[in-house]
Parts: structure tokens; sequence; C-alpha cells
């Protein structure tokens, strides 16, 4: 079933395209069947249609096109990111459940997912116009539509995206995160279709213009009502955020999704409370666990350098 609701939304968003696209077909035939102001000879036509310039305006998209095309794509993805909240994200909670009896834990762990997610998603990106770049640098010497090649090639190729490395990366990133890390009581590779589906999401947002990106949250925060909306079993005179459950989706400076967070008092003791606790549970990575006792029992036994320098009497 899974397979089958994959399918069919990528049948829905390559009919947005299409639907875009024949719009702005029927935009240029109806100027084209305008009347044009004075009669051309053949032979300037061809001189014209043989020159470089015009080669070069053929190749590249009309922007009624292109602006029609990011109108499509960006609805189809702010469709996908609504479902992934919606369908995606409580089939995780769902699985995470079995292994996890705290709620808190469950959605602290896919809000994680979610925003290592975009944040691979978009190292992924970079990285892949960079080196389309390069490809395209030879073919496109002296010419002023380098950067839309660049941006039309990456919108048609972004099928060449490696989205399970990047899962990799997210959840190499989670297992190192203190808040969800310790104890490790969960394997985070239950979330890869959630993680995979979020990633592509987010790398095709970066396709964008201009690209669409998650808002930062951190625990402790002050509630912003245009960011996030409070969850059911929030504290609703709370000022405090405790903890995130949904990320907020931004264009710009402007909220375009809102996400959703828990709010209680004390949220902001209780998020220093527990990241001193996962520091403490933290080891460091210079010395290992056997030697901890012992450098702290030299470094109390060892006199200071006021002590030393006194004489004795």
């Amino acid at each position: 079933m899974s397979d089958y609701k994959k399918q069919l939304r990528n049948l829905k968003e390559e009919i947005a395209v299409l639907s875009a696209e024949k719009s702005a077909l029927q935009g240029r035939s109806s100027r084209s069947r305008s009347p044009s102001p004075a009669p051309r000879s053949r032979s300037c036509s061809r001189s014209r249609s043989a020159s470089p310039s015009t080669a070069v305006k053929v190749r590249s998209p009309s922007p009624n096109r292109s602006r029609l095309s990011n109108v499509a794509r960006k609805a189809a993805l702010l469709s996908r990111f609504r479902d992934s909240y919606s369908q995606a994200r409580l089939d995780a909670q769902c699985l995470l459940r079995r292994c996890i009896d705290k709620a808190e834990t469950v959605q602290r762990i896919i809000y994680i997912a979610t925003v290592e997610a975009f944040h691979v998603a978009k190292m992924a990106f970079r990285h892949f116009k960079i080196r389309v770049r390069k490809s395209l640098t030879p073919s496109y010497v002296g010419s002023n539509d380098f950067e839309n090649a660049v941006l039309d090639y990456v919108i048609c190729h972004l099928d060449l995206y490696d989205s399970q490395s990047s899962v990799n990366d997210v959840i190499r990133a989670m297992n190192v995160n203190p808040k969800i890390s310790f104890p490790p009581v969960v394997d985070f590779c239950l979330l890869s279709d959630f993680i995979q589906e979020i990633c592509c999401i987010a790398f095709a947002m970066q396709a964008l213009e201009p690209p669409l990106d998650i808002a930062y949250g951190a625990d402790g925060e002050v509630f912003n009502d245009c960011k996030y909306r409070r969850s059911y079993d929030s504290d609703f005179t709370a000022p405090l955020v405790l903890y995130h459950v949904w990320p907020a989706l931004m264009e710009n400076d402007c909220v375009i999704m809102k996400g959703e967070a828990v709010t209680r008092r004390g949220a902001f003791w209780n998020s220093v409370r527990s990241l001193s606790r996962c520091r403490s549970r933290s080891l460091s990575p210079i010395c290992p666990r056997s030697q901890i006792g012992l450098n702290t029992m030299s470094r109390s036994r060892s006199p200071s350098p006021i002590r030393c320098g006194l004489p004795r009497f």
C-alpha cells in the first residue's frame, strides 16, 4: 500500500507539472495567433533562426512557464509535507511506541529526525548543484543563461538524488544527539522510510524559487503563536516551549505552514535539567571510562600553584 501511495503521489505531481506547462503553452499559442505588425521575408527568418542568440532563447524556458512550474511544484511539495505530518509522522510514532513507552521521547525523536533530514538534504543539494555547475561550464561559456540552465537541469534530474546516503547520515547524527541517544533503547533504522521521505521533500524544496526551509526551534524558548500551534496536552497558559513536535515551514521570513509545540510551566528549567543530565551521561572523546576516576582523583590531589609557591613553616 505504501508503494501504491508513493506512485499515486508521483503521478499527481506529474499531472500538476504537465497542467502548468499546458497552460503556459496555451498562453504562448494565443500570443502567436495575434496578427504581426509587419510581414517578414523568408530569408530574414532563415538568417535569424541561424543566429546563436536565438538558439539560446529557444533552449531556455519562458519566464511564465518557469513561474507556473515553480508554483505547481511548490503546491505538490506542500501537500507532501502536510501528508508527512498527518500520516507518516503518526506511522513513525506507532513504530517507536513498540519500544518506547514515553510519548515525549517519541515525539522528540521524530522532531530531531525531521530537523536532521532537512539539514542533510540541504547539504546534499549544495553539493549536487556544484557538480552540475562544473559539468555545464564548458558548454555555456560566455552565456547569460548559465544559472537558468543549472536550475533547469537540477529540476529535471531530482531523481539522481542519493536519498539512502542521506538517510545514513541522518541516523548517524541521531546516534550522537545527546537528547535522544542516551540511553540507546531503540534502533533509529526503524525510521528509515520516514527519514527518506522527509529528505526527498527537503531536497526538492531547495530547487524552488525561493527555497523553503524549516524554522529553528529550541527547548525553553518563548512560544510564538505565528509559527506554532499548541499540542492538545499543553498548558495553554504557559509562555515557554517544553519541546517541539513538528517544525514550522518558512519561505524567507514568512511562515507558510505552522508547526506544533508543547508548552508547560517551568519549561526552561526542565530543558536545563535535561541538558545537564545528557552532558553528565556523555563521555569525553579523549579519556576512556576507566581513566575518568583516576584523572579526577589526580587532579584533586595535586597541590595548587599558590600552595607550592608559599614556604612551609
